[in-house]
């Protein structure tokens, strides 16, 4: 299965294939052997422009600098040197054999070798693919071509060894099965089932990476099952794993129970929607498996609150920084206030229409929307259509009058959540039009002090 001349001619005509290849001639008439690899190939392979491409190469990291001192992005770091060329940057990395000793965690030394060594150290057959812009070659010791016309995800070496030496090759292998939509070789799929708790030996993340990169993927509806099934899910986010077998009324869901709707709306993500987003739409029935009660149909009475509470546990385990957490669970505490928004006054409205977080939430809505058999976007036009009349109506007011570190001196105080709650103050004032100059900020800001 070699790559076809038009992908060839294709890939080559970008400027990043361009500069890809500029590498790799350079490296060679330094006398190094520079190959593409890994996801690069692959996408080649499969008759896709790869997005990035990867370089791997004989010289060692201080030998890449020396070549490249020119055009260094980023020194070595474990083996990888980044180099950037034109408006692109590039991994180039020494050729390097697999460390045996290894806590599962990540191996604990980086050891350079051949080509060959470096393709038996590489996780799945579809990634050991190099190959050589200059002379055309194909290199493939595994038959990962094979496999990947198979869409078939298979372990080099042995599974329960390769898993044990790193465990992020759990979740990647998920991750990879949902990218292409494919199938696991007998072997892997064991391994996985076996070995899943070693998920948790990871840091949060870690991950995160995979997940984030699962919920950006083609398909991850599919990963998410995949999680689920191998106990992963069970083992590093219990908050989603519990939505299994929640039902919800039938009347409103004639998709099933919670965890159906949640596959539905991840099936329904858009080219727009952002990770936090998708993150919201993942975590934002998850306190429905604690607020489920049967009174005259099937209810979950305050469920956005808890799904907010128990994202923010979810995420934080995961070591989202701070403020992605606020943005997120503000999302999911609010996703059930629709009819809400229609009968505030419009006082009221310009607080959240204003909102810098308020676009976002109503993509959140909308998702809700989509993972609901019958999905009905009435209410959901009607918002729309209202805060673009409101807006239309209401030019948004220019930037705060005062910062939070102006607050804090004007007060004396330290930061906390009393100079949020001053920040919000102001900003309604100022969206009323009752305060239009800085002056009159400090003002109010001073009438405030001992209350």
């Amino acid at each position: 299965m070699p790559l076809s001349k038009s992908i060839i001619a294709r890939t080559l005509e970008t400027p990043r294939g361009e500069h890809a290849y500029s590498i790799v001639e350079k490296l060679t008439d330094a006398g190094f052997d520079a190959w593409w690899v890994g996801g690069a190939v692959r996408q080649m392979l499969q008759e896709e422009i790869p997005k990035d491409i990867d370089i791997a190469t004989s010289a060692t990291p201080e030998q890449i600098e020396n070549v490249f001192a020119q055009d260094l992005a980023e020194g070595a770091v474990h083996g990888s040197v980044r180099v950037r060329m034109g408006k692109d940057t590039f991994e180039v990395t020494t050729f390097r054999e697999d460390d045996a000793a290894s806590d599962g965690r990540h191996p604990e030394s980086v050891v350079f070798g051949t080509r060959e060594q470096d393709a038996k150290r590489r996780d799945f057959t579809i990634n050991a693919l190099y190959w050589h812009p200059i002379s055309r070659e194909l290199y493939d010791p595994f038959e990962g071509t094979a496999d990947l016309q198979e869409k078939l995800i298979r372990f080099i070496g042995d599974p329960t060894v390769r898993i044990r030496h790193d465990a992020l090759r759990l979740p990647r292998a998920v991750r990879f099965r949902s990218l292409l939509n494919g199938q696991y070789h007998p072997e892997t799929y064991r391994s996985l089932q076996e070995l899943a708790d070693k998920v948790l030996i990871l840091s949060g993340s870690r991950q995160r990476e995979e997940m984030e990169k699962m919920l950006l993927g083609p398909h991850p509806d599919r990963a998410l099952e995949d999680l689920r099934e191998f106990e992963m899910l069970a083992h590093f986010l219990p908050e989603l794993s519990v939505c299994k077998g929640i039902p919800q009324p039938a009347d409103f869901h004639h998709e099933g129970d919670v965890w159906e709707h949640m596959m539905m709306v991840l099936r329904s993500f858009r080219e727009d929607d952002d990770i936090d987003v998708r993150l919201a739409a993942l975590f934002h029935d998850c306190g429905k498996a604690e607020t489920f009660s049967l009174k005259e149909r099937i209810r979950f009475d305050h469920h956005a609150q808890v799904s907010a509470q128990k994202a923010e546990a979810a995420l934080g385990r995961l070591q989202y920084p701070r403020k992605r957490i606020e943005k997120i669970s503000w999302m999911i505490a609010h996703h059930m206030m629709m009819t809400a928004f229609l009968e505030m006054p419009e006082s009221r409205k310009a607080h959240w229409y204003f909102h810098p977080w308020f676009n976002d939430l109503v993509k959140l809505m909308y998702l809700d929307i989509a993972g609901t058999d019958p999905a009905d976007y009435s209410l959901y036009d009607r918002i729309l259509n209202d805060q673009q009349h409101f807006l239309d109506a209401h030019p948004r007011p220019q930037k705060p009058l005062l910062s939070g570190d102006e607050i804090m001196r004007i007060l004396g105080i330290g930061s906390g959540a009393r100079v949020g709650e001053i920040l919000s103050m102001l900003h309604e004032a100022q969206l009323r039009g009752e305060l239009t100059t800085k002056k009159e900020a400090r003002a109010f800001v001073e009438r405030l002090k001992g209350t």
